[in-house]
């Protein structure tokens, strides 16, 4: 029980709220820097949730990290409804976004709105995230119009890995900067929320920040957009491969083969289970 000076600090401690969409517009007029993680599961949205972090991403980046794909186009919305309804029944706090994967939107307006309403019937997410500019403007309308917050993501959009002839950066050059910032407009004037601006230069992600009346989250995209987003794996080191903009902020794939290692080595030595392990009548 609090008493004398933890009773005042805990009074005065503001009450931590469900973070939701107006929270963004908010974060880039306050000049507050968002942030965002990936999550697939349960158990790690609760961590992440209990962290603080205010955007969860169920991302098509699934495809990579837990189903062993080279790329995200085969993942479908079938794959991806689970892993929502996971992480937005986990998240307490967190805004959850979710994914629209390859095919599920590309068709049109109709098949679009169609996979989002199925999102957010199946699986509690808040928003949802497709990827492109001024070609999916009326997909993101369409979605809008229905009520459904949509996050934007332009630059590199691994989605479109083979067109872009593989990972590399966008926004290069005088006119690929103006075509990225024209993408932009366009996403933010169909009506997104917020725009995900991955794998760009430093100067075309800090002059889409400056046109956006919507907040940019970058992944590789430099220090000057209005948050950050990592693929989860990748910040807590649980791969031997990391991009170059992920910063490694733990090696948990390390600790995790440890214990594992040191959890067959007992097993075999006949160590465990003991005594404080086991039942007796």
């Amino acid at each position: 029980m609090a008493t004398g000076d933890n009773a005042v600090q805990a009074a005065d401690a503001p009450r931590r709220r469900r973070y939701r969409v107006h929270h963004l517009a908010q974060a880039k007029e306050q000049g507050s820097k968002i942030t965002m993680l990936t999550a697939y599961d349960a158990v790690t949205a609760a961590v992440f949730d209990a962290a603080g972090i205010d955007v969860l991403l169920v991302g098509d980046s699934i495809g990579n990290t837990m189903h062993g794909h080279t790329t995200t186009l085969p993942v479908t919305v079938d794959d991806m409804i689970p892993a929502a309804r996971a992480v937005a029944g986990a998240a307490r706090y967190a805004l959850v976004v979710v994914d629209l994967p390859f095919g599920s939107y590309e068709a049109g307006p109709e098949q679009a709105l169609a996979t989002a309403v199925r999102f957010m019937k199946e699986t509690g997410a808040a928003a949802v995230k497709l990827e492109g500019g001024r070609s999916v403007a009326p997909q993101i309308r369409a979605i809008t119009d229905a009520g459904i917050p949509v996050v934007g993501h332009l630059g590199f959009t691994p989605q479109s890995e083979h067109a872009l002839g593989g990972h590399r950066v966008q926004g290069r050059g005088e006119d690929a900067a103006e075509a990225l910032c024209a993408d932009a407009l366009a996403v933010q004037e169909a009506g997104a929320v917020a725009v995900v601006l991955e794998m760009t230069t430093v100067e075309v992600a800090a002059r889409a920040t400056e046109i956006l009346q919507i907040p940019t989250i970058g992944i590789g995209a430099g220090p000057a957009t209005d948050g950050q987003v990592l693929v989860w794996t990748d910040m807590a080191g649980m791969t031997e491969w990391t991009p170059r903009f992920a910063r490694r902020f733990a090696e948990l794939g390390t600790a995790l083969r440890e214990a594992a290692e040191d959890y067959a080595a007992e097993v075999r030595g006949g160590t465990f289970p003991d005594a404080v392990h086991s039942f007796e009548r």
